[in-house]
């Protein structure tokens, strides 16, 4: 497979206030994993704090990040890595996608968050506890588009505590970081 670029999500208003959520919680010594890197670049930034493990299932995003000298695992959410992890990064597939508007390439996969926008999420959610140290956290990212309520509803079934530490209105969307925790 030839390495394409046009195939990898590039750092936008979501990527840096996920970024700047992390820089805030991450502590030295944490053991950091980033499910769906992308391009690297908020793992190539944490990298600079403590160990920092990715994952991408894009063939592209894989690329991409192992060229910015990113430890990355080609896999789906983290089905390929084990934990535990005191702090897990996500900026997920969170675009509510028809079936007809799905564009069916490698990209699509940091795009496509379902009918609701939060297929992905959900698959996070009923799992991320296997690879979630004690006392670890989750940033996840959200936006107003993918239902704010439901998504904190979704972790406060599972067991865990949601709150909002940055918020920003980007064109017709308002994106959230959540910190998750136990």
């Amino acid at each position: 497979m030839h390495y394409n670029p046009s195939q990898v999500y590039p750092p936008d208003a979501d990527t840096f206030l996920l970024l700047d959520a992390a820089m805030a919680e991450v502590k030295p010594g944490d053991r950091v994993l980033e499910v769906g890197t992308g391009s690297g670049f908020i793992a190539r930034e944490l990298a600079k704090v403590t160990r920092v493990v990715s994952t991408d299932i894009n063939p592209h995003a894989a690329m991409c990040a192992r060229r910015v000298g990113v430890d990355i695992v080609r896999c789906n959410l983290f089905n390929g890595v084990r934990g535990p992890f005191n702090l897990i990064l996500f900026n997920p597939p969170y675009l509510p996608t028809a079936p007809h508007e799905r564009i069916d390439d490698w990209l699509e996969y940091a795009l496509d968050g379902g009918k609701t926008g939060r297929a992905t999420i959900e698959q996070f959610a009923m799992d991320v506890a296997r690879v979630l140290a004690p006392g670890g956290r989750i940033l996840l990212l959200v936006s107003s588009l993918t239902g704010l309520d439901t998504v904190k509803d979704l972790f406060t079934s599972a067991g865990f505590f949601v709150e909002v530490v940055r918020q920003e209105k980007v064109e017709d969307e308002v994106l959230y970081v959540l910190r998750i925790h136990r």
